[in-house]
């Protein structure tokens, strides 16, 4: 950083402490891909509730594998949004938590899955009528 710019190492996107989204090379493109991710976002929501185990994430959301659940965790955890504890114990027990930066995150990602839930009909209703229209 100078003068008020941010340049990421190995990219060119240069600008004043902000990201570009729409430059092909800006870091800006990859933590939203890694934020907007579907098992990124259940899980970030999950451990908003509290510390979690490994284990107790798989079984709450239906339909991750436990390859991507440890990818993903371990892609958040990378970021700073989430922190894995290891306790020697037998078999080990691995908790993890949401950071205060992945805590920062939680308030707009409530509010997409709030509205996704409640207009979950409407989308619906506007798929039917596409699909109609393009039948005819």
């Amino acid at each position: 950083m100078q003068d008020g710019t941010f340049t990421a190492p190995g990219h060119s996107c240069v600008t004043d402490l902000r990201g570009d989204a729409f430059a092909t090379d800006c870091p800006t493109r990859q933590l939203l891909d890694r934020i907007a991710d579907k098992w990124s976002v259940l899980i970030l929501l999950l451990l908003g509730d509290g510390d979690t185990r490994f284990n107790a994430l798989r079984r709450r959301i239906g339909g991750i594998s436990q390859k991507m659940l440890s990818q993903t965790l371990r892609s958040l955890e990378r970021d700073g949004l989430v922190s894995r504890t290891v306790e020697a114990t037998m078999p080990v027990t691995v908790t993890y938590a949401i950071t205060p930066l992945g805590n920062e995150l939680l308030a707009s990602l409530r509010a997409m899955i709030d509205w996704a839930e409640t207009r979950m009909a409407r989308v619906a209703e506007c798929q039917q009528a596409f699909d109609m229209r393009e039948a005819a």
